[in-house]
């Protein structure tokens, strides 16, 4: 006989079970993005958001209150949430938790109100919610659970199929709202995953033997490690991080075989992947090894590595400086001098390229979030850098759609400093809202005047293609390069310059007056020279302004005011 009501500690095993189901299916998940550029990363977004959360509840153990578990799941998903699926996810569980927190166990009626509420909260924080998405899935979810209870449902095992049932069908419906599905022929990603931890949550409820287990972050240590890292050992030296952008096959098989590779020559491995990117990290004592095998498969960029054995030294002379000075300190001293006191405004932009991080530096931008296309930060990550940024006033530029959300959320999350997200959704709407800030005027004329701005900037990025699909009428095949708008495909083809050439005439309005153009890593100099003269020939009365960018996975990111 299956349980009729749920209490905290079997809650507990089926979160855990949803999160697991959901990361062994994240790079399925990743693959079912439509959008023919680089970005297949809901699987990726969506489990470290569930995965951080996962964390905080493994910790408490088994003697879990449901206030507990609640407070464990709300926060530790807002916290690692990343991109838009991953924010939505974590909104979805900060309503569900909300409505069950002051319960001990959960009956049906209870769960469809907990359901109906994650909805709310999830459409909520979206300002334009767009059917055919995970909320749709999660709506549908909800509706069936409420019509459940209107018709008098008393079997838990029933009522918790039905609803599964009932949203993996919505979701079969999904590229009937939108269209790109339906040209691809997929179904909606972030549904996908929502549906795997329900899936996976469901198991646990039916009692299936499940692992549970849950890995600490990387980098996190126990107490116990803490306490003999004197004695620690370490095996392999380097801490070895790079990207291999692909331009060969990586299917399963081969990802398998270069994890068993990198297994041979080291540990610590983390190699995610998807169609056109490869995030690799290993330990190693030879990088060398795990660069060449990589090389093998594309160009490497956002290459680390770091000596962990030096590292470890000093670390433990800088521990014993401090507890050599704590020892002979007295027992009672003045206070350190007073830290400098905050200035009024200040900055955080997410930036992805060398160039490009320079010249949000040299205009007057206190703290870059490294990330962007396929490494959006988490809503942690953007509240570490507000914490590091000593300023009463911030404001965020996330300079990417997928990571407005998660600075939205850093932003309520925040009550010492006042927070404002321009909403950029592109480096160059990033760069005109620093430019277009005024020291004199007050925080909301210069969100005003910024929101204003970065209006007036058209930006165009190309870069290529890693499936074959159809988009915005165009037929799109693997390795074409593409220019894209602001809203949409401008332009195909098989030549970069041609392309971005043609991106920049679909961009140009009547009375545009500069075009900004930042090359990216994959770009020589004299190519990009050579394009300028191209664009300064054919608009003889614009400013052209080349500079370098630095970034992956855009050729060219351009922009035309």
């Amino acid at each position: 006989m299956s349980l009729q009501q749920i209490d905290a500690g079997m809650l507990s095993k089926m979160f855990l079970a949803g999160a697991k189901n959901l990361e062994s299916k994240k790079e399925w998940i990743n693959e079912l993005n439509v959008f023919p550029v680089p970005d297949g990363d809901t699987g990726t977004n969506m489990t470290m958001t569930i995965m951080s959360a996962a964390r905080e509840v493994a910790e408490l153990g088994d003697a879990v209150s449901m206030q507990g578990l609640c407070k464990a799941i709300s926060g530790g998903s807002l916290r690692g949430a990343r991109g838009n699926s991953g924010v939505i996810l974590s909104q979805l569980f900060r309503g569900f938790t909300r409505r069950i927190k002051d319960e001990q166990e959960l009956t049906i009626p209870i769960l469809a109100e907990a359901f109906d509420k994650a909805v709310e909260t999830a459409y909520k924080a979206v300002m334009k919610p767009k059917e055919g998405t995970i909320l749709t899935v999660a709506r549908g979810a909800a509706e069936k659970a409420e019509e459940l209870v209107e018709e008098g449902c008393t079997d838990m095992e029933a009522f918790l199929s039905t609803v599964i049932k009932h949203a993996e069908y919505v979701l079969s419906q999904t590229p009937e709202m939108l269209p790109v599905l339906k040209q691809a022929g997929v179904v909606d990603s972030g549904g996908q995953g929502l549906i795997a931890v329900l899936s996976g949550a469901f198991d646990a409820f039916l009692g299936k033997e499940l692992d549970l287990s849950v890995k600490p972050a990387a980098g996190s240590r126990s107490a116990v490690e803490t306490q003999a890292e004197e004695q620690i050992e370490i095996k392999f030296g380097y801490c070895t991080e790079f990207i291999i952008l692909l331009n060969k096959t990586f299917n399963i098989k081969t990802e398998m075989d270069f994890k068993a590779y990198l297994e041979s020559i080291g540990d610590s491995i983390v190699c995610v992947a998807d169609e056109s990117i490869v995030k690799v990290h290993v330990h190693t004592n030879d990088p060398g090894l795990a660069i060449q095998k990589a090389l093998k498969y594309g160009a490497l960029s956002n290459m680390k590595i770091d000596n962990m054995r030096l590292e470890h030294q000093e670390k433990l002379f800088k521990a014993a400086q401090a507890s050599k000075s704590e020892a002979s300190a007295p027992a009672a001293r003045p206070a350190d001098s007073p830290a400098a006191a905050p200035k009024d405004y200040g900055f955080i932009a997410v930036s992805a390229g060398e160039g490009i991080n320079e010249i949000f530096k040299s205009l007057g931008v206190d703290y870059i979030i490294e990330g962007g296309q396929t490494m959006n930060p988490s809503t942690a990550d953007i509240l570490d850098a507000v914490d590091k940024v000593n300023a009463k006033t911030i404001f965020i530029l996330p300079n990417n759609k997928n990571i407005i959300l998660a600075a939205n959320q850093a932003a309520e999350l925040t009550a010492e400093k006042d927070l404002f997200v321009i909403p950029t959704k592109t480096i160059p709407q990033g760069i005109t809202a620093v430019i277009n800030f005024v020291p004199d005027l007050s925080a909301d004329e210069n969100e005003s005047n910024m929101l204003s701005e970065i209006g007036n900037v058209s930006t165009g990025q190309v870069t290529y293609a890693v499936r074959d699909t159809v988009i915005d009428d165009k037929e799109i095949k693997k390795g074409d390069f593409m220019g894209i708008g602001d809203d949409g495909i401008l332009a195909v083809g098989s030549d970069i310059a041609g392309v971005a050439g043609d991106t920049v005439s679909k961009m140009m309005k009547q009375e545009s007056e500069l075009i900004s153009i930042y090359y990216g890593s994959d770009v020589k100099e004299e190519e990009a020279e050579s394009f300028r003269a191209q664009v300064a020939e054919r608009y003889p009365d614009c400013d052209i302004e080349l500079q370098y960018g630095g970034q992956p996975i855009y050729y060219y990111v351009m922009s035309v005011e």
